[in-house]
């Protein structure tokens, strides 16, 4: 999850160095935003080191050295649409009451009101500034609209005043980040790899057999398990979609390609998902000039590569390995026959045949297949799914109960 840190110009700015490192522990993106004045206590240079992403100090950016042009300042807004969470610590008695009445003069407090993320501020300030009605009636303007407050911890302060106002330790602020995100962590330790897309296999130059797979079920899986801690490989065939920031990105083509893509990199995975649509075959022949048309025309096909019987073939013991399958009949029976026949741990069922879900659609509905069980996770969208999705190879991992001997055969209970 990507969370924007806001710094504003007081003394306690240096402790939000140590903020954005413990909010990376928990496999969350940062980025930070700074205000004028927090740049005279902290270099933008910390945070960028520290994160690996620019640090955004005004509305406006300085000219490119290269192009001569400076960029937009609505192109900077992206930020407040793509953050999951604005947390701003710490929080001056300044930007309260700016962030209070909707003042909008520089880049913090333009993002604060252009986002509709969760926001967290941890204010930090003299006592008797904390305790001004003109700050408490701002701090109660905005717990009513829902903004979230880490309140300032008693004690000495850098003033040399004894009293609230001094910024909450980093584990609150951390605390209440994950509380409004409803973060997990649950797959810390997992390096999960991924693949997506409709693979290619090329007929001439100009054209390839393929699928109708966009490329969504694979991508939200990836978001999905790096979001919740595990650190992601994606190989992907052509998409039109943009990879979740930190992932290993792999791009490939032809099934082949993904085949040693995935054998290369599988003693780093503890569990492959294989969400691709491959192409099942290839033309025997690729010609080297594009075909002319010039009546009927007859190719000659030979299967492609089983990526996952080889993947399942040569994984280290405990890797979980997830393959899906797409059907259009008796998805029930394919699907489970898919499964015994790979040796999978187990199959994600699409039945494509359905109207709105599955290929080129944002919502899909699949049966989650073992050996012992049809987990049915009725429609949503496919975000919603790769999480369910995680959810049930979770189980597989770290099984919460046992079935009996009587479970032995698949039976069907609802995922609602």
């Amino acid at each position: 999850m990507k969370v924007t840190v806001g710094v504003t110009g007081g003394i306690a700015a240096y402790k939000s160095a140590e903020l954005v490192r413990d909010l990376q522990k928990h496999a969350l993106d940062v980025h930070v935003v700074m205000t004028q004045a927090a740049q005279h206590f902290v270099q933008p240079l910390t945070f960028a080191a520290l994160t690996g992403h620019k640090v955004i100090t005004g509305l406006w950016a300085p000219e490119d050295s290269d192009t001569g042009e400076a960029a937009s300042a609505i192109e900077h807004i992206d930020a407040a649409q793509t953050t999951d969470a604005l947390v701003i610590a710490p929080a001056t008695a300044d930007i309260l009451a700016k962030m209070a009445h909707g003042i909008a003069d520089d880049f913090l407090t333009t993002m604060y009101l252009a986002t509709t993320a969760p926001v967290i501020v941890a204010p930090a300030m003299n006592v008797n500034m904390w305790q001004h009605p003109a700050t408490q009636a701002n701090l109660e303007t905005l717990a009513s609209r829902n903004v979230r407050i880490v309140s300032p911890e008693s004690g000495y302060l850098a003033c040399g005043m004894v009293g609230a106002g001094r910024l909450a330790e980093n584990s609150a602020i951390v605390e209440a980040v994950l509380s409004v995100l409803h973060h997990r962590n649950d797959l810390a330790g997992e390096t999960v790899l991924i693949t997506a897309g409709g693979t290619r296999e090329a007929l001439d130059p100009v054209r390839f057999l393929g699928n109708r797979s966009s490329g969504k079920m694979g991508y939200a899986l990836a978001d999905a398990a790096q979001r919740r801690g595990a650190r992601v490989i994606l190989v992907t065939a052509p998409t039109a979609l943009r990879a979740p920031a930190n992932a290993e990105v792999v791009q490939v083509i032809t099934t082949e390609d993904m085949r040693r893509a995935v054998l290369d990199r599988l003693d780093q995975t503890t569990i492959v998902i294989k969400a691709a649509a491959v192409a099942d075959y290839r033309p025997r022949v690729q010609v080297g000039q594009k075909l002319r048309r010039s009546g009927p025309l007859t190719l000659e096909l030979e299967p492609t590569e089983d990526i996952l019987a080889e993947v399942v073939e040569r994984r280290r013991k405990g890797t979980l390995i997830i393959g899906f399958a797409a059907e259009t009949e008796d998805a029930l029976a394919h699907g489970r026959d898919k499964l015994l026949r790979k040796g999978a741990d187990a199959i994600v069922l699409n039945d494509v045949s359905r109207e709105g879900v599955g290929f080129d659609s944002d919502r899909n509905a699949v049966t989650f297949l073992t050996r012992d069980r049809a987990m049915e996770l009725p429609e949503m969208s496919k975000r919603e799914l790769a999480d369910r999705i995680l959810d049930e190879i979770l189980e597989l991992r770290h099984p919460r109960h046992m079935l009996s001997e009587s479970d032995s055969d698949i039976s069907v209970k609802s995922g609602a």
